[in-house]
């Protein structure tokens, strides 16, 4: 039924959306199928076009953010109908109702109403708090103008997380790389300048004819039903294509605009719960610091990034965007903020060279000291370990970068203990999958990029031009060839005879199992 409900919206709205025309369907040899199933579909109720009420559309559907066992964020965006307008999608003002169901059940145990305006790009945002651990959740939405009847708007469900001494099975699922140009051929892209940065050829983009859904892996993840999904970074990209590069707020927004507006991401995040991190593309441009004087600023970068991004209160512009999540007895995940706070790149590197800032630092070695989870997990939107391009110096895994602060918490996880077989690193920012193992024990799995367009080859460990010419690191995984795809991370409570153990999965776009490794509790 879903892929019926795909083809079905396909064909009544993406003509419209993506430039395709019922003649270029009606001439394909698919048309038959499409037709048949076309009859035997129906749109959901909150798609479907309404005579009873001019209230306005929610064209990027509905997301669920920062879970925690006992809270979550639920957003709606509000939009004057469902297609792109000039590579955009205009926002309509009204009123969202969210309801919240405990799964199975019609007794509504939280209400909220809430307005959505031009202020905040139109964007409506509970905060929903006292839920139960472990408790499956149904959140339903009216929508209206305010003269109007409404009409139901888009619907999420969702799984709190377990309480903090639960035992119980965790799957989740990594991902960088976003990258809608690329993926939709965008011909404004520089192929001179994709080369140097990406030590590549730009790609072909995707051909399939789904493509007006979106990228493939995201039906990929949808399938898997994971717990959570999470965003590490490049989420978008406002300097693809860099002429014209994106930098007021309106150009900015709009790159949030059409790619959640796709139809994929629709259908997972319906499903799927969220928590996102921002990179160097999605805040300013290309391994970005905070220095210079250029749109965006650090500023807008960071307001757009709590504005159009479930990770905070809608009125709350002072939160942190670093923070931790205790999910379960077995797992503790470190969300870690690698821009805002960063010294300049061209700073050269030593003590006082820092991503984190003194604060954040202080922030994550105390509380991964003062966790009893069995696992801990630091979620990183940059390398630690690599290899990385040795050309490049906007990570910690860089020569000439931020590799002091690197070595130097290292250090301080092995005095405490930390670094004991239990703590991994996974990075986002690489464009290729890995497992990597530093000289000093720490493990790295890096996710690679989701879209295939936005893939490359890795490094490998004692290549001249990598960030590991002496060849020192350990590489279990280096994908070849290269392609899209996604990290999928699993965690099984201890049995009987088996301890817990997680399990790091990489997929390629479409699902396929490229990689998989497991790692028992010491």
């Amino acid at each position: 039924m879903l892929e019926c409900f795909h083809i079905t919206r396909e064909i009544q709205t993406h003509d419209i959306r993506w430039g395709f025309t019922l003649q270029t369907i009606v001439n394909s040899r698919r048309f038959l199928t499409l037709f048949c199933l076309l009859v035997a579909c129906q749109l959901p109720t909150w798609a479907q076009p309404s005579s009873k009420s001019t209230a306005p559309a929610a064209g990027m559907g509905i997301m669920v953010g920062e879970l925690t066992s006992t809270a979550a964020h639920v957003q709606v965006r509000l939009t004057v109908g469902e297609n792109l307008v000039e590579r955009d999608l205009p926002g309509a003002a009204g009123t969202v109702s969210f309801r919240l169901f405990k799964e199975g059940n019609d007794q509504v145990v939280a209400k909220q109403i809430l307005k959505a305006s031009e202020h905040r790009d139109f964007i409506a945002r509970a905060t929903f708090k006292s839920l139960q651990p472990g408790t499956r959740y149904r959140c339903e939405t009216t929508i209206t103008s305010g003269t109007d009847v409404g009409k139901p708007g888009p619907v999420a469900r969702f799984k709190t997380l377990p309480a903090v001494d639960a035992t119980a099975e965790v799957r989740f699922v990594v991902v960088t790389g976003m990258n809608y140009a690329k993926f939709h051929g965008d011909q404004r892209i520089d192929l001179k300048q994709h080369r140097v940065e990406n030590n590549t050829n730009l790609p072909a983009p995707y051909a399939g004819v789904d493509k007006p859904l979106g990228y493939p892996a995201l039906a990929s993840i949808l399938k898997l039903r994971p717990d959570f999904f999470i965003g590490t970074g490049d989420n978008v990209y406002y300097d693809t294509p860099d002429k014209p590069r994106a930098k007021t707020v309106t150009e900015l927004r709009q790159k949030w605009h059409e790619q959640f507006i796709q139809p994929r991401f629709r259908d997972l995040f319906g499903e799927v719960p969220t928590y996102w991190m921002i990179d160097d593309h999605d805040f300013r441009k290309d391994d970005c610091d905070n220095s210079g004087n250029y749109s965006p600023t650090p500023v807008l970068g960071r307001r757009l990034m709590l504005e159009q991004l479930p990770v905070a209160q809608a009125d709350d512009s002072d939160a942190k965007t670093y923070r931790t999540f205790r999910i379960g007895k077995d797992l503790q995940i470190w969300l870690t903020e690698n821009r805002m706070y960063r010294s300049d790149n061209s700073m050269p590197d030593g003590p006082e060279k820092t991503i984190w800032g003194a604060e954040q630092k202080a922030w994550l070695m105390k509380s991964l000291e003062a966790s009893d989870a069995t696992f801990k997990l630091l979620i990183s939107p940059t390398p630690m370990v690599g290899p990385d391009d040795k050309r490049k110096t906007d990570n910690h895994a860089n020569i000439g970068g931020f590799r002091t602060e690197r070595d130097q918490f290292f250090a301080w996880l092995k005095t405490k203990r930390i670094d004991n077989g239990n703590f991994f690193v996974v990075c986002g920012d690489r464009h290729w999958q890995y497992h990597a193992i530093d000289p000093s024990g720490i493990e790295e799995f890096s996710c690679g990029a989701l879209v295939d367009a936005n893939s490359r080859l890795g490094r490998k460990a004692g290549d001249p031009a990598s960030t590991d010419p002496e060849g020192l690191i350990q590489q279990p995984y280096l994908q070849d060839p290269r392609s899209g795809g996604f990290l999928e991370v699993t965690l099984s409570p201890a049995g009987d005879s088996q301890p817990a153990t997680l399990r790091f999965i990489w997929r390629d776009e479409q699902g396929v199992v490229l990689h998989e490794t497991d790692k028992p509790a010491k």
